[in-house]
C-alpha cells in the first residue's frame, strides 16, 4: 500500500483534463436479447420442465392411431452452476493454489482452484473474502480479507492480486506459498451492494491493493449493457510500477471513453511523467470528480490508513463507516455520498 509519505506536499497536475464527451449511443444489441430472455422467462417458457408439442409427419398409410399428436422429449436444460461460497453459517472452505505469477517487486498473482472446474465463487457486487492461516508458531490464526480480481462468474478458479508488507503475517505467507498448497476462505462478506443504474456517476478513490474492490466494481458496470453508471477513477501509488490493473484500466477507457476516465498520481514518478505528481490533492478531486450538488452520485474510497485520513477519514470498524473528514468534507460531500470499503 501506500505509504504516508505519498500524502504530504505534492506538485501541481500537470496533465491536460478531458471531460466526458457526449452520451454514448442506443444499447446493444445484447441489451435487447436480455429483454427477450426476460419475456420468455417471465412467461415460464425457460422453467426446467417445459417441453413443446410436435405434430409427427404421418406415413402415406399410417392408420389414425398413428397419426396423433405425440410430445417430443425435452432439450436437456444446463443447470446453475454450483456456487462455492454461500455466506453465512458456511464455514471456512479449502482451497489449492493453482499458480502464482510474478506482477512486480512485491506483488503477486495467485490462482487458487475451486473444489469442481464448473463451479463459480458466489461472490457478488461487491463483496471479498477472509483468509485464514495459523502458523506452528502462532497462538491464534491470522484471518485478513481480499477481493478476488476474478470475475465473478469465472468456472473454476479465483484470482487474487496482493502485495507482501513487512511483518504482514498473511501476505508473508501467500508470498511463500507454493502451487498444490492449500488456503482456507469464507464469504462472501457483503461490502456495498450493487445494481445496475443505482448512481448515474461513481468516483472511486484508491491507493495500492485498495485498487481490487474499485476494480470488482467498475468491470460488473461495463460488462453489464444496461448499466449506464460513468465511473472516474483517481489512482495513488509509489511508483509506475505500483499500478495495479493499469491495462484493464486502460481497456474501460479505451472501450468506454465517453463513461470511464482515469487518473494516476504517482509519488516518484519517472521521467516524462505527465499525469499526477506527489500525493492525490483536493485540487484534483475537485477538477475531476463530480460535484456534491449534482444529484445521485457516490464517492467510494479504499487504501492505506494515510489515504483515508486525508480523503474521508478512517472507517470506525469493518461494518461501522465512521465520521466523514478530509477532503471530501471540505469539498462538500455529505455522509450519504461517499463509501468507505
Amino acid at each position: 500500500m501506500l505509504a504516508n509519505k505519498v500524502f504530504r506536499s505534492a506538485q501541481p497536475l500537470k496533465h491536460n483534463v478531458r471531460r466526458y464527451a457526449s452520451p454514448p449511443g442506443p444499447a446493444s444489441t445484447s441489451s435487447s436479447n436480455n429483454a427477450i430472455y426476460g419475456l420468455l422467462a417471465g412467461a415460464g417458457l425457460l422453467g426446467g420442465g417445459f417441453y413443446y408439442y410436435r405434430i409427427t409427419e404421418p406415413k402415406p398409410n399410417a392408420s389414425a392411431s398413428e397419426r396423433k399428436t405425440v410430445p417430443s422429449s425435452p432439450a436437456p436444460l444446463a443447470s446453475a452452476p454450483r456456487k462455492v461460497f454461500l455466506g453465512g453459517d458456511q464455514g471456512f472452505v479449502d482451497l489449492k493454489l493453482e499458480s502464482v505469477e510474478e506482477i512486480n517487486h512485491n506483488t503477486k498473482k495467485f490462482r487458487f482452484a475451486l473444489p469442481n472446474s464448473d463451479d463459480v465463487s458466489g461472490l457478488t457486487i461487491a463483496s471479498a473474502l477472509l483468509t485464514k492461516y495459523k502458523g506452528p508458531d502462532m497462538d491464534k490464526p491470522v484471518i485478513r480479507p481480499y477481493t478476488p480480481t476474478s470475475d465473478e462468474d469465472a468456472k473454476g478458479y479465483l484470482d487474487f492480486l496482493i502485495k507482501v508488507y513487512p511483518n504482514g503475517p498473511m501476505s508473508e505467507h501467500l508470498h511463500e506459498m507454493k502451487p498444490d498448497q492449500r488456503l482456507e476462505f469464507k464469504g462472501p462478506i457483503p461490502k456495498y451492494p450493487w445494481e445496475a443504474n443505482k448512481h448515474d456517476h461513481i468516483a472511486l478513490i484508491a491507493g495500492g491493493t485498495g485498487i481490487t474492490p474499485m476494480y470488482q466494481l467498475a468491470r460488473a458496470i461495463f460488462k453489464n449493457p444496461a448499466d449506464k453508471t460513468r465511473v472516474t477513477l483517481v489512482f495513488g501509488n509509489l511508483t509506475e510500477a505500483d499500478i495495479l490493473l493499469k491495462s484493464e484500466f486502460q481497456d474501460l477507457e479505451n472501450t468506454y471513453p465517453n463513461r470511464f476516465r482515469a487518473f494516476y498520481v504517482l509519488d516518484k514518478p519517472p521521467e516524462g511523467w505527465q499525469q499526477g505528481k506527489g500525493h492525490i490533492t483536493k485540487e484534483l478531486l475537485k477538477t475531476v470528480l463530480p460535484e456534491p450538488k449534482e444529484e445521485n452520485v457516490k464517492i467510494f474510497v479504499c487504501g492505506p490508513p494515510g489515504l483515508y485520513k486525508a480523503v474521508s477519514g478512517a472507517k470506525k470498524s469493518p461494518a461501522e463507516q465512521g465520521e466523514l473528514t478530509g477532503m471530501l468534507k471540505e469539498m462538500g460531500y455529505s455522509p450519504d455520498q461517499v463509501y468507505k470499503f
